[in-house]
């Protein structure tokens, strides 16, 4: 096989792209840069034991469970502890606007290819790609596009994200009961209403356990960040690694780990699993039956 230059090839289009491109990257990044500036500020608007009251009534409200709720608390309580709370916030705002990029992404896309087999075969190994390619080897790109700080970490983590999203909205689609659909078509439901109040609903806890995927994937991504200049707590882990602060990477992974477990059990009762509603839970109360009248015999004139 002669040797097709695969490696020089592709850094010359990044070299191009570098040239040409610089004033959208440019964009692109202050764009970003102000979003999490944004919902950072959100953040931390409250002080941390308002904002932990607040987190978890969020808890209790989605997964209708006091002990769950009682312990994601203390969990931050323990972050506060530790003196990670900036940083903690900082992730948190990092994630959010990584999940929301994803989403705004990867739904479209995946309600597309859901009704068109020519973009689902394309989307396809574009996806295998997504998801398989080394982390690494895209965000050294990244960095040439966008300079070291919060940009290229937040791009290769929407980049790593974007899968689930895709994936799991055709999947909920594409397992909608035809019938169901048939039926709304007869009733004289167009295409756009038929997707609007039939498919996606119906199809909303596969949605919703895409969400919840994007929103791991994007949190496994947080050390990634902080080799490229991140904050947050990616930053705190790099740099204990790199001094060899045993004590510094324990609370680092932890703060990770609980912000993690809190993230995968609220989004995970949204998307109606491990929901509970106890005794004392508000319950709707059932439509009252009206006893059916019977018919009085006709009479034969």
């Amino acid at each position: 096989m002669p040797d097709l230059r695969i490696g020089e090839r592709g850094e010359s289009v990044i070299d191009f792209m570098t040239e040409h491109l610089g004033g959208f990257f440019d964009l692109l990044k202050e764009i970003l840069n102000f979003a999490l500036r944004s919902v950072y500020d959100v953040l931390t608007a409250l002080s941390p034991v308002a904002m932990v009251v607040v987190l978890v009534v969020v808890a209790l409200v989605a997964t209708r469970r006091v002990l769950l709720s009682v312990g994601l608390g203390l969990g931050l309580l323990v972050i506060q502890s530790m003196d990670l709370w900036p940083e903690t916030m900082q992730t948190m705002a990092s994630v959010v606007v990584a999940t929301a990029v994803a989403l705004l992404i990867g739904i479209p896309l995946g309600i597309w290819s859901a009704f068109d087999p020519v973009v689902r075969s394309v989307l396809r190994p574009v996806l295998d790609l997504m998801q398989t390619l080394p982390v690494f080897v895209y965000l050294l790109p990244t960095i040439l596009f966008f300079g070291v700080g919060d940009a290229p970490g937040l791009v290769a983590t929407i980049v790593f994200s974007v899968p689930p999203a895709v994936r799991l909205t055709q999947l909920g689609i594409n397992q909608v009961d035809g019938e169901t659909v048939e039926a709304a078509v007869a009733f004289g439901a167009s295409r756009r209403e038929v997707l609007r109040e039939v498919q996606l609903p119906l199809a909303m806890p596969s949605i919703m356990t895409g969400v919840n995927q994007v929103i791991m994937l994007a949190l496994s991504m947080v050390v990634v960040a902080g080799l490229v200049g991140g904050a947050g707590l990616g930053g705190v882990v790099v740099n204990a690694v790199q001094g060899l602060q045993i004590a510094a990477s324990i609370e680092g992974g932890l703060a990770v780990v609980v912000i993690a477990v809190y993230l995968d059990r609220v989004t995970s009762a949204l998307g109606g699993q491990g929901r509970a509603a106890p005794a004392w839970w508000p319950r709707r109360r059932p439509a009252a039956r009206v006893p059916a009248v019977a018919a009085e015999p006709a009479t034969v004139a």
